[in-house]
């Protein structure tokens, strides 16, 4: 007879592409307090998150995310390319992307949209407020929506 209370789900994980140490640190704060269990690997540019997602240099050993969390506005390489490399890639195009920003530029939402992000939020300004999206999030994406297992859709 097998004991189901030794049965633990993996944690979820979670890529986090934002270059400012404040928001981070809201972001790390509001998982903490959220209800899913979760590893977030942070990377503060958008050539990190590609060697993140592709598993080179210093990430070979990422795992795989289940959802990316994507600024827009980044150092070396901004949030639109490097959305746009990872939705035109068989191997990630399946990963969810939620575009985490503080542009509020109509252009922005649309191209966004064009390059297949599954959601754009705009970084509210209050810390809380803030808080409170980022938990919202959480609760839709690892309780609500069911995602593809690693390795479809391509």
């Amino acid at each position: 007879m097998s004991d189901s209370r030794q049965f633990k789900p993996e944690p979820a994980q979670i890529l986090l592409v934002e270059d400012n140490p404040g928001d981070v640190r809201l972001t790390e704060e509001a998982f903490k307090q959220g209800r899913i269990e979760n590893d977030l690997h942070v990377v503060s540019d958008g050539n990190e998150a590609l060697e993140f997602l592709y598993q080179r240099g210093e990430y070979e050993d990422a795992p795989r995310p289940d959802l990316i969390l994507l600024d827009l506005n980044l150092p070396r390489k901004d949030g639109e390319d490097v959305l746009e490399e990872l939705k035109g890639d068989s191997e990630l195009r399946s990963i969810p992307v939620i575009v985490l920003t503080s542009s509020r530029a109509e252009e922005d939402v649309v191209r966004s949209y064009e390059l297949h992000a599954n959601a754009y939020l705009t970084k509210p300004v209050d810390p809380d407020d803030f808080i409170e999206t980022v938990r919202a999030f959480e609760k839709f994406w690892f309780s609500v929506v069911r995602l593809p297992p690693e390795g479809e859709g391509q």
